[in-house]
């Protein structure tokens, strides 16, 4: 018998819930091991940083991160949606424990576990209109093993990629729902344009639930009308408030194709009161025909004012990036590689990313090949095939696919459930558990990984301490006690230098910091002197060496005879004093002798 909808959510909530107090339960037992070594979580350990900074003043609308860059530092492109909700968790949990560590402590850890708390209960409630009552059960737990290997809901997870996917789940969610729940598609259309607002790699998700929600009032007429209609107004109030709150008056005027800005606020704005016009106006949709050409004049409309107003926008992201950057930096991300580099340098992570995105994508296939149809089919497949294709570009994008797959893997499982209750058989039976077992998606990375080492046997096993990256938190004590000033190091050490230090950096893994980053290569690529030059004219005091970090080592294999090589191989100029407590420890430090000395 099914039960009512106020019976469904609050069921899907508690679900979901315990979900969420399980995986807390578990990272506490462990002693929450993320939070003493980050594992070079440079986002979000600079998150935390800005939040900081907002706490201490720094205002609303300037976005500067000061120490970071060369003198003046540079402006980040990320949004203060996101900086609001950690710097007020901070605060109050200040107040209630008198300790800014442990308030700082607190968010960390419960944060990302509310995030995995809505996320699930979004993949629950998208199941459940996808499926089925059947499917609720497979979707907490793929759902919830999905979420858990995909490590942003981890404690100290605080950058942006956790509540852009519990923002975009939430949206298909209500979408699935719309038809039959007031006002669902206005909500949804406001979370379309929040996570927007806080990510621009988001975008690609957003655009494609706009697109199938015009396409499915072009097919389904009256009955999803008022669905595009309350979708197209969320899209346009939530854009207005949104531009009003994060762009200060003196930058409307300025497009900016990395953050939310006027060229994204423009495009948001027009599509959202364009479709909610077009779904309200009986003259624009009375027929098929009709809406086709409607929707048609507000597709070219939009594609012009992109063109016209906004070119530079239709550019790839890193387009402009210096070369030596796209080369040095952007070249070596692991997240910014492609599915076919990824084949050929890492087979066994390939494997594991993209295994069960596939696996949905082939089953949401057949089923358009059985016929059928429905909406919902339409949202979820949409949605899957889009993030799918951006992973191929870029391996971040399987962070959204994996999560995705879950809703079609959640509905086979479910069929597989009800034909072993009906006629229960060792083979039904024997079907059902491969359906549970190839739809996890640590069942594939196991394999992948098992394989990858049986082929791997034999390599020598280097020296943990020579090798360590420097990620952990104690890697930094000694320069944290220390007297401020500016640190020459690698980018992968810029935030946490400025998480776990008052120092400031002149790199940071970030593509608006191009001058810093040119001055670091310029110093550690570059001669003895070079780096003196860079030293002295941006008054740096100190020079960082992480040799076990992987870019380090990188930048030394590049310019062999460089100033970082040189350093790595023990040659330190007269112009360095090695610092005696942190010799031969991961990070090591020289101090800048002064002049004359």
């Amino acid at each position: 018998m099914a039960r009512d909808g106020a019976s469904t959510w609050r069921s899907d909530i508690a679900f979901a819930l315990l979900a969420a107090l399980l995986l807390l339960a578990l990272n506490a037992h462990a002693g929450f091991p993320q939070l003493a070594n980050p594992a070079g979580d440079n986002d979000s350990l600079l998150q935390l940083v800005e939040a900081r900074d907002l706490l201490a003043g720094q205002g609303w609308f300037d976005l500067h991160q000061y120490r970071m860059g060369p003198e003046g530092g540079f402006v980040m492109h990320w949004s203060r949606l996101l900086d609001a909700p950690l710097a007020l968790g901070m605060l109050g949990a200040s107040a209630l424990t008198r300790s800014t560590a442990m308030a700082e402590r607190i968010v960390q850890i419960v944060w990302p576990t509310l995030q995995f708390w809505l996320a699930l209960f979004f993949i629950l409630r998208a199941a459940r209109a996808f499926a089925g009552e059947r499917a609720v059960l497979p979707a907490a737990v793929v759902g919830g093993a999905a979420m858990y290997y995909i490590g942003i809901f981890s404690p100290g997870a605080l950058d942006h990629h956790n509540i852009q996917l519990m923002l975009t789940l939430a949206s298909l969610a209500l979408l699935l729902e719309a038809p039959a729940r007031r006002r669902a598609a206005f909500v949804a259309g406001i979370c379309a344009v929040l996570t927007l607002a806080i990510g621009m790699e988001s975008a690609p998700y957003a655009a494609t639930l706009g697109a199938v929600v015009a396409l499915l009032f072009l097919g389904g007429g009256g009955s999803e009308r008022p669905v595009a209609r309350d979708f197209g107004l969320g899209v346009a109030g939530a854009s207005a408030a949104v531009f009003v709150a994060t762009v200060p008056a003196s930058a409307w005027m300025q497009a900016q194709c990395d953050t939310f800005s006027i060229a994204q606020f423009v495009l948001a704005m027009f599509a959202g009161i364009g479709l909610a016009g077009i779904a309200s106006l009986k003259t624009a949709n009375a027929t098929m025909v009709r809406r086709l050409v409607s929707l048609g004049l507000l597709a070219v409309a939009l594609v012009a004012v992109l063109t016209v107003l906004f070119p530079q926008c239709l550019a790839a992201p890193y387009a402009n990036l210096d070369p030596r950057l796209q080369r040095m930096w952007l070249g070596h991300i692991e997240e910014a590689q492609s599915i076919f580099r990824l084949i050929l340098d890492d087979p066994a992570r390939a494997v594991a990313r993209f295994a069960t995105p596939l696996l949905a994508i082939i089953l949401m296939a057949l089923r358009l090949r059985a016929g059928g149809w429905r909406r919902q089919d339409s949202l979820v497949g949409a949605l899957l095939v889009v993030a799918f294709l951006v992973s191929a570009w870029e391996v971040r994008g399987s962070t959204f696919s994996i999560v995705f797959a879950v809703i079609p893997l959640s509905a086979w499982i479910a069929k597989w459930r009800q034909r072993a209750e009906s006629s229960p058989s060792g083979a039904t039976m024997l079907r059902m558990a491969a359906a549970w077992l190839i739809s996890v998606n640590a069942i594939w990375s196991g394999a992948a990984e098992a394989a990858s080492n049986a082929f791997d046997a034999g390599v020598p096993v280097g020296n943990a301490g020579i090798d360590a990256p420097c990620n952990s938190k104690a890697s930094f004590s000694a320069l944290g006690a220390m007297a401020p000033t500016t640190v020459l190091a690698i980018s992968n050490l810029g935030s946490p230098i400025l998480a776990f230090t008052g120092h400031r950096v002149l790199a940071g893994p970030y593509h608006r910091n191009v001058a810093g980053n040119l001055l670091v290569f310029d110093a550690l690529l570059g001669s003895a002197a070079d780096a003196k030059a860079v030293v002295e004219s941006h008054h740096v005091g100190l020079v960082a060496l992480c040799a076990g970090n992987p870019e380090s080592r990188l930048l030394a294999a590049s310019a062999p005879d460089g100033f970082l090589a040189g350093l790595m191989q023990g040659h330190v100029p007269d112009w360095l004093e090695p610092v005696a407590a942190t010799r031969g420890a991961p990070l090591e430090l020289y101090r800048v002798r002064s002049t004359g000395g």
